[in-house]
This record gives C-alpha cells, structure tokens and sequence, in this order.
C-alpha cells in the first residue's frame, strides 16, 4: 500500500544521509597490503548486515512469527501443513522484502561513490594497468598499487597510472552498484507481478482486505491499550485505595511493608493455569491478597 511505498522511501533517504555522513566522518582507507581489502569490505558489508538484522527486528511480522503458537486443540492434517508452510513463505518473503530496503540502499549507494570498492581492490588490479617500472617484484607492485586510493603516497612518476586505475575501478564500482538497482528493482516488479496472479482476490477486493487489516490492527491497538488500562487501573485501586485521577477521594490505602516487598523485585510472566498469567506481580498480590490493612481519611480541603 501506500504506507509502505512511504516508509520504504523514508527509509532509502535515512540510509543514504546515514552514508554519506559515515563515510565523511569515518572513512580513511590504510592504504596497505592485505588490510585495504579487509577495510573495504568491512565498510561495504557490516552496515548492510547491521542494517537488514534491524529491518527484521523492527518488523513485527517478524516477531509474529517468531512467537506464534498454533492451538493445541487445532487438528494437523496435510493441507493444513502445506498451506500453514505457504503462509510462513509468503510472510518470510514479505518481512525479507522490507528488510532489504535498507542495506540495498546502502551497497548501492556505497558502489555509486566508488571510494569503499577503490579502496579493497586497488592493488588486485591487472599488471597491464600499472604503467611504470614494470619490472618490479610482484609484492613490491601490490604495494604500490595499495596506495593508490591515497593520492598523497603516490610518486609524482606514477601520478598518470594512478590515475587511469582510479578511473577503472570507479567505472566498475558504479556500473556495479546501477546493476544492483536494476535487478532490485526489476525482482519487485516482478514479485507484485507475480504475487497478483497466483492472489485468489481480485485487485478491488485486495484493496479492501488491505484497508480492512490495516484498520483492524489500529483498532486493536487502542482496544488493547484502553483494555489494559483499565485491567492495571484495578490492581492499582486496590493497592493504593484510590483510583488514579478521582477527584473525590476520600480515602487512601497505606500499604503495609510486607505488601511493598510483595511487589517490588523482577518479575516478567507467572503461569497462573493453563490459560493465564499475572503479569506482574502488583497483579500476583492484587489477585491473592485481600485489600484489607490501614486506611487514612482524605479532608477533602487541602
């Protein structure tokens, strides 16, 4: 839909300002036998696996997935097998799609400006671009190539060289990241494409399920962060005596320090049957303790 065409957007432009500001602050290629290419390659890849490990997290597709849990009164036959493993292919290939926006962007961009790929490659350039003293030792020319991204090392002899291999591999580099566009671009294509004709709903009736979902999601959200409220609300009442924000209180529950000790500590989830859980455990001791104890009067002028 068109929140997804948005936030794919926000995102390319967040990762391609995020670039570029990387590599102004923090790139400084060694210019040096064996650590050029390890350098290159870290700023070329780690962000973009950094980034496409945060595209999956921050997907919650992801996180349904991950904690989903099938009924155990829910009845497992073959077609329900094979459609349950379409299901979690088609969310699979849906959370990857939006993962990848962002490292995509970043390679792409990276390969655009060249300067990553210079610097990894710069000395595993063929020896028939290398123009002067060509007969020198194999290491020897590995090393002067490997400082060619760095201008300021180069001889003056071996400025017109240095040059016509800069040229080269900027030209690669940037054919490299245009092609990466270009396939990225041609396989969403042809996904949607794809993903329309095998779809059992027509494009009016897709429309409608889409807004339906996206609907549905807003609702229960706000459906589950009134209904949780006012769960906790009780278990605060009755603590505390009072509901948060009465105007009218005329009293107010001190509770006692073993009340305090019962629901201070760490606590996540405690299995209550088969079917619930406290929460917490103000929700442990609201749920087992009764709300007896001491209780002060509120004179209702301050």
């Amino acid at each position: 839909g068109k929140e997804v065409i948005i936030a794919n957007a926000i995102i390319a432009i967040l990762t391609i300002g995020g670039q570029q500001l990387f590599s102004f602050f923090t790139f400084s290629c060694p210019c040096h036998v064996g650590q050029n290419l390890i350098y290159g390659l870290a700023f070329l890849g780690v962000p973009a696996l950094i980034l496409l490990i945060v595209g999956y997290a921050l997907n919650n597709q992801t996180w349904r997935l991950v904690m989903g849990k099938r009924p155990h009164f829910e009845r497992v036959t073959s077609s329900n097998r094979l459609l349950k493993c379409k299901l979690v292919c088609f969310v699979l290939c849906s959370i990857t799609g939006r993962a990848l926006v962002a490292p995509v962007t970043w390679l792409a961009v990276t390969l655009i400006n060249g300067s990553y790929y210079i610097c990894a490659v710069s000395e595993y350039v063929p020896v028939y671009y290398y123009g002067a003293a060509p007969n020198v030792t194999a290491s020897e020319r590995s090393r002067i190539l490997a400082m060619f991204p760095c201008s300021q090392l180069v001889p003056p002899e071996l400025t017109r060289a240095r040059d016509e291999v800069i040229l080269l591999l900027r030209y690669q580099s940037q054919v490299a990241g245009w092609l990466l566009i270009a396939v990225v671009v041609i396989t969403v294509f042809l996904s949607y494409c794809l993903a329309g004709c095998f779809s059992p709903l027509s494009f009016l009736h897709f429309r409608y399920w889409s807004s339906y979902v996206h609907n549905e999601q807003e609702l229960f959200d706000e459906a589950t962060e009134q209904h949780s409220r006012l769960y906790a609300m009780q278990h605060v009442r009755k603590f505390f005596g009072f509901v948060p924000g009465s105007e009218n209180v005329k009293e107010i529950r001190i509770p006692s320090l073993r009340e305090w000790q019962a629901i201070s500590g760490l606590a996540f989830l405690k299995r209550v049957d088969e079917e619930h859980y406290d929460y917490s455990l103000l929700h442990d001791w609201a749920l087992k303790e009764r709300a007896s104890g001491k209780y002060l009067r509120i004179d209702e002028d301050p």
